[in-house]
């Protein structure tokens, strides 16, 4: 069966080879883009789309920097400014004492 199935594959190889270009365009999507409009329908069948040699755009902007304090800095204010209240609560609570 396999020197079967080679042949077969030969066959089709070479009926397909006269009709690569063809095959190529037979996409599912590009149908339905020509179909839309999207695609263009004036090239030749043989013609093979290139993709562009270098980049189309040009440099990306820098983004702005948004600012903002340092985290490390907003982390450490509330640390402190928290044990600072837990020693005034700590210190309030010795001058009304529960017994």
């Amino acid at each position: 069966m396999s020197a079967l199935a080679d042949k077969a594959r030969e066959k089709l190889d070479a009926e397909l080879a006269e009709d690569a270009e063809f095959l190529r365009k037979l996409k599912p999507e590009l149908i339905k883009k020509r179909v839309q409009g999207e695609a263009p329908t004036d090239q030749a069948p043989t013609e093979i789309k290139r993709a562009p040699s270098g980049p189309q755009l040009g440099k990306r902007p820098k983004p702005k920097k948004t600012g903002g304090p340092n985290p490390f800095l907003v982390v450490g204010a509330a640390f402190m400014i928290g044990v600072a209240l837990a020693k005034w609560l700590d210190w309030r609570g010795h001058a009304h004492p529960r017994w």
